[in-house]
C-alpha cells in the first residue's frame, strides 16, 4: 500500500470536523427570523427605556443639568459632593439599617408561614391565593395604610395592643419606631416569598424525614439539619431579591412621610437613598447630582450581590452538583 493511501484516512479526518459543520436550513432561518420579530418590541423597549437610559445618566453624572438648561460638564464635581452631604449619610444609614431589618424578617415570617401552609393539604391553594392577594395591592395603598393601622393615636394596631394594656409607640413620629412600622407594613407583601418556599419545600424528598424520623431526630434537628439545606437555593434567592428590593425602596415610605399632604409625618428617620434620589431629580430639578446618586446606589447594590453570591458558596446546597 502506498504512502498516499495510508495517509487518505488521516487527511480526511483532519477534514472531518469542516465536514460536521451543518449551515441551517431555510427552515431554521425563518424560525430564527420569526423569533427576533416576536421579541423585538422587548428589545427595542430594553435599547430604548433600559439601556440608554442608563447610558445617559452615566453621562448626565459627570455634568450640572437642571433639565430646562442644557447640561454642563462639571467633571467628578457631583461625586465629590456626594461625600460632602451629610444627607447622603443618612439616607445611606437608613436604607442599611432598613434593609438589615426588612431582609431577616421576611425570610422568617415567609418560611413560617409556607411550613404552616405545607401541612394545610387540601387547603393549601385556598391559603395560597389568599396569602398572594395582598401582594398585587398597589404600593402607595400600603403606604396609605400604614398611616391608618399605624397611626400614634387612634391606629387600629396601638388599639389592639391597648386590649392587651400595652401603650403602643408612636409609629410614625418617634424616630426610633418608624423603621420598625415600616418593616411590619413591609410584610404585607410576602406572598410571593411564600409561594417560593411552599415550592421549595415541596420539593424535598419525604424519605430524608422519614429516616431522620427513625434515627430519632426531633423536628428541629429535621429542620435545621434537612429542611434548610435541601431549600437553601431558595432562600439564597428570596435573599438576594428582597435585599436589592429594600435597598431601594421608595413607594409606600415617600407616600406615608414625604407624599403631598404628609409634612406632618415627615422626618429624616424615613429618609431613604431612592426618596433622597427622587427629591434632588424631580423637587430640586439636579439631575446630574441624582444621576451620580444613582450610580452610587447601583454601585452598592452590585457589591452587596458579590458579597452574597461569594458568601453562598459556603452555604448554599446544590442537590447532584457542587457547593457553589
Amino acid at each position: 500500500m502506498s504512502s498516499a493511501q495510508l495517509d487518505a484516512p488521516v487527511a480526511e479526518t483532519s477534514r472531518s470536523p469542516r465536514r460536521g459543520r451543518r449551515r441551517s436550513s431555510p427552515q431554521q432561518r425563518s424560525d430564527t427570523r420569526a423569533a427576533l420579530l416576536f421579541i423585538s418590541p422587548w428589545i427595542i423597549g430594553f435599547l430604548v427605556f433600559t439601556l440608554w437610559p442608563v447610558i445617559y445618566s452615566a453621562y448626565l453624572s459627570f455634568t450640572d443639568y437642571d433639565v430646562i438648561n442644557p447640561p454642563t460638564y462639571v467633571g467628578l464635581d457631583n461625586y465629590r459632593e456626594m461625600l460632602e452631604d451629610d444627607k447622603v449619610r443618612l439616607a445611606l444609614r437608613n436604607t442599611f439599617v432598613f434593609t438589615l431589618m426588612s431582609v431577616p424578617a421576611k425570610v422568617i415570617v415567609s418560611l413560617a408561614l409556607a411550613t404552616l401552609l405545607k401541612q394545610a393539604a387540601r387547603a393549601t391553594g385556598f391559603f395560597r391565593t389568599a396569602f398572594f392577594l395582598p401582594k398585587m395591592t398597589p404600593p402607595v395603598a400600603i403606604g396609605v395604610l400604614l398611616l391608618l393601622l399605624f397611626n400614634g393615636q387612634q391606629g387600629l394596631i396601638n388599639e389592639f395592643l391597648g386590649i392587651f394594656g400595652i401603650n403602643g409607640p408612636a409609629w410614625t413620629t418617634d424616630p426610633n419606631w418608624v423603621k420598625p412600622g415600616l418593616v411590619l407594613m413591609s410584610l404585607w407583601t410576602i406572598g410571593a416569598t411564600i409561594i417560593i418556599f411552599l415550592a421549595a419545600l415541596q420539593n424535598v424528598p419525604q424519605e430524608l424525614y422519614d429516616s431522620a424520623m427513625v434515627d430519632g431526630a426531633s423536628p428541629w434537628q429535621r429542620f435545621w439539619r434537612i429542611t434548610v439545606p435541601m431549600i437553601s437555593p431558595a432562600i439564597f434567592f428570596v435573599v438576594i431579591i428582597n435585599t436589592i428590593d429594600s435597598l431601594q425602596s421608595f413607594t409606600e415610605a415617600y407616600t406615608a412621610f414625604f407624599g403631598a399632604g404628609n409634612s406632618t409625618y415627615s422626618n429624616d428617620a424615613a429618609l431613604f437613598y431612592a426618596i433622597y434620589l427622587f427629591q434632588q431629580a424631580f423637587e430640586f430639578l439636579q439631575m446630574g447630582y441624582a444621576s451620580a446618586l444613582a450610580w452610587l446606589m447601583f454601585v452598592i447594590v452590585m457589591v452587596v450581590t458579590a458579597l452574597q453570591f461569594w458568601g453562598s458558596k459556603k452555604f448554599v446546597y446544590y442537590e447532584g452538583g457542587d457547593n457553589t
